[in-house]
C-alpha cells in the first residue's frame, strides 16, 4: 500500500470515530408497556388509581421500561419511543424517565398500544404484558377488555393483545424482540413470533395470583434481556399477517354483539359475535378503538 493510500485511509478512520452520534444512523426502538405483567401484580389493587398499591406499582412500572432503556442502550440503541399502553394510559411517571425518550400518553388513540411506532424503527419491546382472554392460566388474562370481551380472533386464530400489537409492528416491517410478563403472557409471543428474548417475572398461578420475583430480580432480568435482545437484532424477522383481515369479536354480553350489527359492513355471526372485513392493520386497530371507546354521551 503507498504512503499516500495508508494515509487517507487513517483519515478515514478517524473521520468515523469523530462522527458525533447525530450524524450516525439511529438504531430507535418502541417499548409498549402494559401493567398486568408487572413483576408482582396479580389483582386489580395494583392496577388502577382505586387500588391500595397502584402508587407502588406505577413505581415498579416505570423502573422496568428503564431497565429496558438501560439494556438496550447498554447493546447500543439511541432513540426510544414508550407507548403507557395500560388503563387510562397515563400511568408512567415520565420525570423518571431519561431525558430524550418520548412518551406516549392518554386515549383513544389511533394505534392503541402501539401509537408513535413507524417503520424507522428497528425492534420493538413488549414490557408487563399479560395473556390472551381465552388462556386459562394467566394472570390477569384478557385481550383489550376483562370486562367485556369473551374471544377476538383475526383471520380465524385467536389473539391476544400481543399478536395484534406484533401484527402490527410487523405490518411497519419491525420485528418484535423481547417481551416481559408472566410465563404464560411471554409463551404466547415466543411461539407466535419465534426466538425472541423473554422475561418471564412470574409464574401464574391463577388469575389472581402468582409466584413472584422480587421488583429488584425482574428488572435485573429485563435490562439483561433487552440487552441480549438488541445484541442479536439480526436474528429476528417482523410478524407479518397477510391483508385482508377478518376480525371476529365476541362479548360476554349480548347487547354490544346486536348493537354493532346496526353498522353496515358488520356481520352478525352468532348471538355474542361480530365480524368485520378491514384492509390495513391500522384500520383493525382505529376499528378496535372504535368499538371498545365509543358512547354518544361523549364530552368534550
Amino acid at each position: 500500500m503507498s504512503q499516500s493510500i495508508a494515509v487517507r485511509c487513517f483519515v478515514a478512520a478517524l473521520t468515523l470515530v469523530a462522527m458525533p452520534a447525530a450524524a450516525q444512523q439511529p438504531l430507535k426502538v418502541f417499548i409498549s408497556v402494559d401493567m398486568e405483567g408487572i413483576t408482582g401484580v396479580v389483582t386489580p389493587e395494583q392496577l388502577g388509581p382505586a387500588g391500595f398499591e397502584y402508587a407502588k406499582f406505577r413505581e415498579y412500572m416505570t423502573a422496568e421500561v428503564l431497565a429496558a432503556i438501560d439494556g438496550a442502550r447498554e447493546a447500543g440503541a439511541t432513540q426510544f419511543v414508550v407507548a403507557d399502553s395500560h388503563g387510562n394510559m397515563q400511568n408512567l411517571l415520565i420525570d423518571r424517565l431519561p431525558a430524550g425518550v418520548m412518551v406516549v400518553r392518554g386515549s383513544p388513540r389511533p394505534l392503541a398500544m402501539m401509537e408513535g411506532l413507524d417503520s424507522s424503527f428497528k425492534a420493538v419491546m413488549f414490557i408487563g404484558y399479560h395473556a390472551a382472554t381465552t388462556n386459562p392460566r394467566g394472570v390477569r388474562a384478557h385481550t383489550m377488555s376483562s370486562a367485556t370481551l369473551a374471544a377476538v380472533k383475526i383471520n380465524g386464530r385467536l389473539v391476544a393483545e400481543s399478536a395484534i400489537n406484533a401484527a402490527m409492528a410487523g405490518a411497519h416491517g419491525v420485528p418484535v424482540v423481547m417481551v416481559s410478563g408472566d410465563d404464560d403472557a411471554v409463551g404466547e409471543v415466543k411461539q407466535l413470533v419465534g426466538d425472541v428474548e423473554t422475561a418471564a417475572v412470574k409464574h401464574s398461578v391463577g388469575f389472581h395470583a402468582a409466584i413472584t420475583m422480587t421488583p429488584e430480580a425482574g428488572q435485573a432480568l429485563i435490562r439483561a434481556k433487552a440487552k441480549a435482545a438488541i445484541q442479536r437484532l439480526r436474528d429476528f424477522k417482523p410478524y407479518v399477517v397477510a391483508a385482508p383481515y377478518t376480525v371476529d369479536l365476541t362479548f360476554k354480553n349480548y347487547t354490544p354483539a346486536e348493537v354493532l350489527a346496526y353498522l353496515p359492513g358488520t356481520e352478525r355471526v352468532d348471538a355474542h359475535t361480530v365480524r368485520y372485513q378491514l384492509k390495513s392493520m391500522a384500520d383493525v386497530s382505529r376499528w378496535f378503538e372504535f368499538v371498545m371507546n365509543f358512547r354518544s354521551d361523549l364530552t368534550p
